[in-house]
């Protein structure tokens, strides 16, 4: 009986810190954040790249995914407006018949951007690898991140503590019901953000510099 309790306490301990570590990790990204992201257009600053952060472009029962119709709407009024002038199309290129970059590129040349302000990057595997590279890979100081709120905090955090000036363009958010399961994972990325400064992980491909003209 001794032994059952001990470790009732332990593992209550354990979870109460780990309750506590999620709060103080979203807290920390959303103040920090705060900001540097908006969904006004007139708010944004004017940079030459903007990082259009990678997402499937249907859901698993092959209907369009709305956060990535959002993104790319996004991106294509940012860049039409004149606040950016190339788009860094930063996603996921892992396995066969998968194209993140590819997809998002096509749909913004629908959209009237032109092929030639396009930049892929097919190794934007986590949204670590898609900031970083843009710096290391594609030479950018600063740039305007282009996602949903939730994703813009994040990855502008991320830029902030990779000695990058970046800012959050924000997407139209898909409705809470719609988007529950995203919103939940994305309480659990933000908890990662901080292992992996913990642990110094680094993007998982390196490659050639990309100059952007």
């Amino acid at each position: 009986m001794k032994i059952f309790k001990t470790i009732l306490i332990t593992g209550l301990i354990f979870f109460g810190l780990s309750v506590l570590f999620v709060l103080w990790a979203n807290f920390t990204i959303d103040s920090e954040a705060e900001d540097n992201v908006t969904s006004e257009i007139s708010k944004v600053p004017n940079e030459k790249v903007g990082l259009l952060l990678g997402t499937s472009k249907t859901l698993d029962n092959g209907s369009p995914n709305p956060y990535f119709t959002y993104r790319i709407e996004a991106a294509a009024k940012l860049f039409h407006s004149g606040k950016i002038q190339n788009i860094i199309a930063s996603g996921d290129n892992s396995r066969k018949n998968y194209n993140e970059p590819e997809d998002m590129k096509n749909e913004l040349i629908k959209l009237g951007v032109p092929a030639d302000k396009i930049y892929e990057d097919f190794a934007g595997f986590r949204t670590l690898d898609s900031v970083v590279r843009a710096k290391e890979i594609f030479g950018q100081e600063s740039f305007i991140v282009i996602s949903q709120r939730f994703h813009n905090e994040r990855a502008v955090y991320l830029a902030h503590r990779n000695g990058i000036q970046a800012y959050g363009y924000n997407a139209k958010d898909v409705d809470k019901e719609a988007g529950f399961k995203t919103n939940a994972r994305e309480k659990l990325a933000r908890v990662k953000v901080f292992w992996d400064f913990l642990f110094d992980v680094d993007p998982k491909f390196g490659g050639e510099k990309i100059e952007i003209k």
